[in-house]
């Protein structure tokens, strides 16, 4: 394929709010239009996906590196989410380059054609919202970079694929109440509800939280966010993500 220019924007409108979940959770809102940066060195592929996100609302642009797409975010336009390939034409490293734009402060979603086995484990094991497959709808592409705008983990089967696998991605060991405790407040139920609903105080339940987080981060799998939280639930299958 023709490789993609370093960079493209698109101008449009504010973004549409997809559906929310099906639980009671404290979800970030929307600010204002939204931009999404595309690192893809695919043209058609890019050009496509832009085109998703334009008819959607929301702005995009696009740069064939990483380092070109921070260049953009740093000195253009100020991005709120960078969509990730694994595969670039410069050799770049997965680990490297979610490293670098989360260092720059952008959540990345990865999108990929899900072909190595291995660069999937290696996104599985970095800071990502999730791993989506380009041979999904468009419209389930699109929901999914809207759901990731809004900063909620995109899981799918191939993230949960990725962590079966990796041996690397190791267990927690938590406890049954813990899964329980986990299970919900990670979706989004509130403290307070998440008490309610297994009988305990909010005072206990807050110390679950922080022996659950204390167990993560001893196996090497820290969950400093609540967001963290959700993302190692549905890598231990501790709760129901999208497909």
């Amino acid at each position: 394929m023709t490789p993609a220019p370093d960079h493209e924007r698109v101008e449009s409108r504010a973004i549409s709010t997809p559906a929310g979940r099906n639980v009671t959770a404290q979800q970030p809102r929307p600010r204002g239009p939204r931009r999404v940066g595309i690192a893809e060195d695919h043209n058609l592929v890019a050009r496509g996906l832009m085109g998703l996100l334009h008819a959607a609302g929301v702005d995009a642009v696009l740069a064939a590196t990483v380092p070109g797409l921070l260049h953009i975010h740093r000195s253009q336009a100020r991005l709120d989410l960078a969509v990730l390939d694994l595969r670039l034409a410069d050799d770049s490293s997965v680990t490297d380059n979610v490293h670098a734009l989360r260092q720059a402060g952008l959540p990345v979603l990865v999108l990929t054609s899900a072909e190595s086995p291995a660069l999937l484990r290696e996104a599985a094991r970095a800071d990502v919202l999730g791993i989506v497959r380009k041979s999904l709808t468009e419209g389930e592409i699109r929901d999914a970079v809207l759901e990731a705008l809004h900063g909620r983990p995109v899981t799918s089967l191939e993230w949960a694929a990725a962590v079966d696998g990796d041996p690397l991605i190791q267990d927690a060991g938590l406890t049954e109440r813990e899964r329980e405790i986990l299970g919900l407040y990670a979706a989004g139920v509130p403290a307070k509800a998440v008490a309610r609903a297994t009988g305990l105080s909010a005072g206990t339940v807050a110390n679950y939280i922080s022996r659950i987080r204390a167990k993560y981060t001893a196996v090497g799998r820290p969950a400093a966010s609540r967001v963290d939280l959700y993302r190692l639930a549905a890598e231990d299958h501790l709760i129901e993500g999208r497909e």
